[in-house]
């Protein structure tokens, strides 16, 4: 009897190890390319501001108080505002097709990495908002390329840079407050 039973501990002890295999292979699979800040650190700053456009300093008075994410759909930027309206980054974007209209958002879904609705593959997504079917969202593609997208094609995904890209993924977690001023 013992030896049936040894041979079962051994069974559910590889079964075990694979399971903990596959979940670590999942873990890192959505994880950042740089470990998270501790919460209240700030993101430190890179901004990709295309040739010819200085990034606005000034938070959109508009986009209320609190810790959020503001995005102005009119000036093609994002600021990361945190505690005490501490703006911790603020970067250039390139908008999708379809844009969110005004208005305050809470991040609903997050991926770390899946093939765009523009067929690239992008990274470190994060959904706010749906309008007529389309889903919007941040994200980052990972060749790291920032071309227009094609104005035939409804689209969501609003890009960054990597490095933005990786500092929003970091600050906007799940229920995150995303602020969308025209």
């Amino acid at each position: 009897m013992a030896r049936s039973s040894s041979g079962i501990v051994a069974g559910l002890t590889a079964a075990a190890v694979a399971v903990v295999g596959f979940l670590a292979y999942q873990a890192s699979a959505s994880a950042p390319e740089r470990p998270a800040k501790s919460p209240g650190q700030a993101v430190p700053s890179a901004p990709a501001v295309p040739p010819g456009k200085k990034p606005s300093l000034e938070i959109p008075a508009v986009s209320g108080a609190g810790v959020r994410v503001v995005y102005s759909v009119g000036a093609k930027q994002v600021w990361l505002v945190g505690e005490g309206e501490k703006k911790l980054r603020t970067f250039a974007v390139v908008p999708s097709t379809v844009s969110p209209t005004p208005g305050t958002y809470l991040v609903g879904s997050r991926s770390g990495k899946i093939t765009g609705s523009d067929g690239v593959p992008i990274e470190h997504v994060v959904r706010f908002a749906s309008v007529n079917g389309v889903t919007i969202g941040f994200s980052a593609r990972v060749d790291g390329s920032l071309p227009q997208p094609d104005p035939r094609k409804k689209t969501g995904g609003i890009r960054m840079t990597r490095a933005d890209g990786d500092a929003l993924w970091t600050f906007a977690t799940i229920n995150s407050k995303i602020v969308v001023v025209p």
